[in-house]
């Protein structure tokens, strides 16, 4: 399995690795209503898709996926989103027609391009077809976020208020305070403990692999060091889910997922 961070597209990589983003420190963006905006990413490769989703899903963003022409468009009219992410070579049709059709049903959303081709006429012609912003492969996904805020902050998204709390059933944590509670009760972290906590706070009843935890807590690729995962998790179990419904929970051959007690 690749590292948390790299996908590659045959012998070429296509995504770099990007620092954590709870070190970047940068307000989320919502919706005027303050809602998570919505992301359409539509990727024929699975795995660069997910990555760009996993990034932006950290980021507060709620992304759907899509990996064809056809199903990028049903999905948008599913959706809504309030901003696409979209390859231009796809299986089916590719990223004009997608863009063309999009358009049809909401003129104004904002589309970031992916492209493999370099040449100054194919980055022109996505713009010229209406395409508000483009990234040439290989990108980094730090690079994509910041395109993406770019593009909302023009489409007039708000910045969140500067709420650090994240609540996940009657589990809390303040980012600023660094207080973590369960139903009321303090309950006490070392600086590790915490930052495992917030990455699986931040990404409730998503899977995350061994290989994804290493890669964002620790800050390193996955090479044999999966002990280290399992010991944290077993610390954070004691502390968190000790005389308590479990929320932490382990999917053999997956990786683990927080969810709220039911």
């Amino acid at each position: 399995m690749p590292p948390a961070g790299f996908v590659h597209r045959k012998l070429t990589g296509t995504v770099s690795k990007m620092p954590p983003m709870e070190q970047q420190q940068v307000p989320a963006l919502t919706r005027p209503d303050g809602s998570p905006l919505r992301l359409l990413v539509v990727d024929d490769e699975v795995n660069i898709a997910e990555l760009i989703a996993m990034a932006l899903r950290y980021e507060g963003w709620q992304v759907t996926t899509a990996h064809t022409g056809s199903k990028a468009v049903a999905a948008a009219k599913e959706s809504r989103p309030d901003a696409v992410v979209l390859d231009i070579m796809l299986p089916d049709f590719d990223g004009m027609e997608v863009l063309r059709r999009l358009r049809s049903g909401d003129p104004g959303v904002p589309v970031l391009f992916l492209t493999a081709r370099d040449a100054v006429e194919d980055r022109v012609a996505g713009l010229t077809a209406g395409g508000d912003d483009y990234v040439t492969k290989p990108f980094s996904l730090e690079e994509v976020v910041a395109r993406l805020r770019a593009l909302m902050r023009r489409a007039g998204a708000q910045q969140a208020a500067s709420s650090s709390l994240l609540s996940v059933g009657d589990l809390t944590l303040d980012e600023d305070s660094r207080e973590v509670f369960r139903a009321g009760a303090e309950i006490s972290l070392t600086a590790t403990e915490f930052e495992l906590l917030r990455f699986l706070m931040r990404n409730p009843r998503r899977v995350l692999s061994k290989a994804q935890i290493l890669d964002r807590v620790w800050n390193y690729d996955f090479g044999g060091q999966a002990n280290v995962v399992e010991l944290y998790i077993s610390y954070l179990r004691k502390k968190i889910d000790a005389g308590r419904e479990p929320m932490i929970h382990t999917m053999r051959g997956a990786g683990y997922v927080l969810k709220p007690a039911s």
